[in-house]
């Protein structure tokens, strides 16, 4: 992947049409894998100021903050997210992730709940899920979500290694 081109491409369109939401977002994408998530924050940031109904800038710039410790921030932004399209399970999990990193296991398992009350088949959502259960010992619940998982992904390595886990312990 060049994304080193593809900022300087992106920089070129914002130059030429600066108000073009996708463009700067496009670019907040390339410097997050480039992991500049300030200047991918920079980007969604404004992205989101063109058009404030932006709902991946808002996801996306919830996972830059998080990146760089902002969870209150990334919460409120992946917030904006849901409120933008409450039927996206994507941005539900995604809170989730924050807010588990934030070390609020109980409101990132609601997420993930969330998430797979919107889509079923949600492999990530339920290995999430069962991720958490299972740093919350409550080992059954765990094993239950993994075995969904794998059931949703046949070849999902770190479903079935951290089923084993659960219930080895």
């Amino acid at each position: 992947d060049d994304h080193e081109g593809a900022i300087k491409d992106y920089t070129r369109v914002i130059e030429i049409n600066p108000e073009y939401a996708s463009a700067f977002y496009n670019r907040g994408l390339s410097k997050d894998e480039m992991e500049d998530s300030y200047g991918a924050t920079s980007d969604y940031s404004k992205a989101i100021a063109i058009n404030g109904k932006h709902k991946n800038a808002f996801i996306y710039r919830g996972y830059a903050k998080s990146e760089i410790g902002d969870h209150k921030g990334a919460i409120k932004d992946l917030t904006s997210a849901i409120e933008i399209n409450p039927e996206d399970s994507y941005a539900y999990s995604a809170r989730g992730y924050v807010k588990e990193r934030a070390g609020d296991y109980y409101a990132a398992i609601s997420d993930y709940s969330k998430a797979i009350e919107i889509d079923k088949t949600y492999h990530q959502a339920f290995y999430n899920r069962g991720y958490l259960k299972d740093k919350m010992k409550d080992y059954y619940g765990a094993i239950s979500d993994y075995n969904k998982a794998i059931f949703l992904k046949k070849d999902y390595e770190n479903a079935y290694i951290n089923r084993a886990y659960a219930k080895a312990d």
